[in-house]
């Protein structure tokens, strides 16, 4: 016969699981809140006038090579224009850092700017990779470059920009 002092300890077992369960669902579903935040929040970067307008305007960048990309638009010549690209550049690196430690997935970035990351890391590669030897660290803009290199490897139509196509839209150097 079962006593209640059994009865008892396997109602207090059974409500311990149940409460676990409880806290496990719970926090999954607060890392996912967090992480829909923080993707809005990040690629909200994007998605407002004046990130496409910094876009546009890197988008406008035109050089024939490294001498004339650094009159033009060297920190020390050009500010505001530095301004802005060290801001979009900073939060392409961030975003490629999220991808690398899982807490951005592949399909969220391709959605959101993945042509975006990608066109701007083909056209500012050789200059990144010169700032590394001079300005910047060597491993300046690493997690950028490391998401970028993974966006070309994808089949996905979003990725693939008609700037890849079209050798004279930037300069000599990110084309040849």
């Amino acid at each position: 016969m079962v006593d209640v002092q059994t009865i008892s300890i396997i109602l207090a077992a059974c409500s311990f699981i149940l409460a676990a369960a409880y806290y496990v669902i719970n926090i999954q579903e607060v890392r996912r809140n967090r992480r829909i935040t923080l993707t809005t929040t990040l690629l909200q970067h994007f998605m407002t006038d004046d990130g496409y307008m910094k876009i546009m305007e890197l988008g406008g960048m035109k050089w024939d090579d490294l001498d004339d990309y650094f009159n033009k638009y060297d920190s020390r010549v050009n500010p505001e224009n530095a301004a802005k690209r060290m801001s979009l550049w900073n939060t392409f690196n961030t975003i490629g850092m999220l991808y690398r430690k899982g807490l951005l997935d592949m399909d969220t970035i391709l959605a959101s700017s993945g042509g975006i990351i990608y066109s701007q890391w083909v056209t500012f590669k050789p200059i990144v990779e010169f700032y590394r030897g001079t300005d910047y660290g060597e491993n300046s803009y690493q997690h950028w470059e490391y998401l970028a290199e993974k966006l070309g490897e994808t089949r996905d139509v979003s990725t693939r920009t008609r700037w890849d196509t079209m050798p004279s839209y930037r300069n000599k150097s990110t084309t040849e």
